[in-house]
């Protein structure tokens, strides 16, 4: 139980004015948080609710009714695990944290091209600029740090935002079907049905886009798909 409890972490919530700790997984934590279908017995390392349990003072029984309506221990430690607060080790900040630098950089790719080129840039080739410019990243949202990001990347690659309004025409059978992929990439504009029924759509979409979609819409046409830039911004 020694080592068991030396792997543990504290999930801890506040109520009534009392704070409530119990000692918990830190992984199997986070998955019961999530909504996986996990025992919480498999959660905690022993059933025991504290006040402080680095001091190991252990909550009243009157406080735990006031606070939670009930005595029994399991389901007050669901309570803890799924509304309180559970804290993270090195190991999980750390991985947590190159996560977000993943994200930030997907966000990037999706976003922005290389100038010199019209293409977005590899994914892969973003991270190695975010690390080469040492940028610091945070756990707060992807989207809010991305242009502070690209700021920083400028100096060690070329790239600027840029979001382009396509004119794509669908031939053939398919054309309703890839209505939906259409409106999964961008922002559908204007969409007409022509005479011989192919389906015309004005589409706005983050450059990075573009050849995605159009790889996309070519696998689900059979090549049967014209797409012209009309506007760049």
């Amino acid at each position: 139980m020694a080592k068991e409890s030396e792997r543990s972490v504290i999930a801890k919530l506040k109520r009534e004015g009392k704070n409530f700790e119990i000692l918990v997984y830190p992984e199997k934590a986070i998955e019961f948080k999530s909504g996986k279908p996990i025992s919480i017995n498999d959660v905690v390392v022993v059933e025991e609710i504290f006040t402080d349990s680095k001091k190991g003072l252990r909550a009243s029984e009157g406080d735990l009714e006031r606070a939670f309506g009930t005595l029994e221990k399991s389901e007050i430690c669901k309570t803890i695990v799924k509304s309180g607060d559970i804290q993270q080790t090195a190991d999980m900040l750390r991985k947590e944290l190159d996560e977000r630098r993943k994200q930030v950089a997907h966000l990037i790719h999706r976003s922005c091209i290389d100038p010199t080129t019209g293409k977005p840039h590899p994914q892969q080739r973003i991270e190695n600029a975010i690390n080469e410019a040492k940028v610091r990243i945070t756990d707060e949202d992807a989207e809010k740090q991305v242009k502070e990001v690209i700021d920083a990347i400028k100096r060690i690659i070329p790239i600027k935002f840029e979001t382009r309004v396509l004119s794509i025409t669908i031939h053939g059978p398919t054309a309703s079907k890839c209505f939906q992929t259409l409106k999964q990439y961008g922002t559908v504009t204007k969409e007409r049905w022509l005479n011989d029924g192919s389906l015309n759509v004005t589409l706005e979409i983050p450059a990075g886009l573009q050849e995605e979609l159009e790889i996309d819409l070519n696998r689900l046409t059979k090549g049967h798909i014209e797409t012209e830039i009309v506007e760049k911004r």
